[in-house]
């Protein structure tokens, strides 16, 4: 009887090991390459937001972090970016679940939902260009802040 209760929670831990590491582990479980690997490379974590006064509204602008390469929607230098843009939001697990301003289809968020990641996330699709490719990156729509007078003019509805 005790063989069939192991052989069963066996098949049981063997089935739940097919699943994704991002349907199996909350943020605060994965690895250092896992975390990573959830970023799905969009950038609009790297995009300027406003938020203004008295409502608490948020409003997207078409500008960046002067790290954030229009042309990649990648950041020129992220190991070192904290020292470079000391405003820089690192994303933690505690962060992520505060955060409200991150996209809707941010891997980080979805996965602190407990949602799963879209077919054009490249731990989906195999493929980092799909994000790109679906529309839901940075890619070729920014500008970095620098090379801005008044961001407050520059304000965007992408995704609306």
């Amino acid at each position: 009887m005790a063989a069939k209760s192991f052989l069963k929670r066996a098949r049981r831990a063997a089935e739940a090991q097919k699943e994704p590491f991002w349907k199996r582990k909350t943020l605060s479980q994965m690895t250092k390459q896992e975390w990573e690997s959830l970023c799905d490379g969009c950038g609009m974590c790297c995009v300027n937001k406003l938020e203004y006064e008295g409502t608490g509204e948020l409003a997207q602008t078409d500008t960046c972090c002067k790290l954030l390469d229009p042309k990649t929607a990648l950041c020129r230098d992220y190991k070192n970016r904290k020292k470079i843009v000391p405003d820089c939001i690192q994303l933690t697990p505690e962060v992520v679940a505060k955060m409200d301003w991150l996209p809707r289809t941010c891997g980080y968020r979805l996965v602190h939902l407990k949602q799963d990641l879209f077919w054009w996330h490249p731990l989906v699709s195999g493929d980092p260009n799909t994000v790109h490719e679906a529309g839901i990156s940075a890619r070729g729509r920014v500008i970095p802040e620098d090379q801005v007078e008044d961001i407050s003019e520059r304000v965007v509805d992408w995704f609306a």
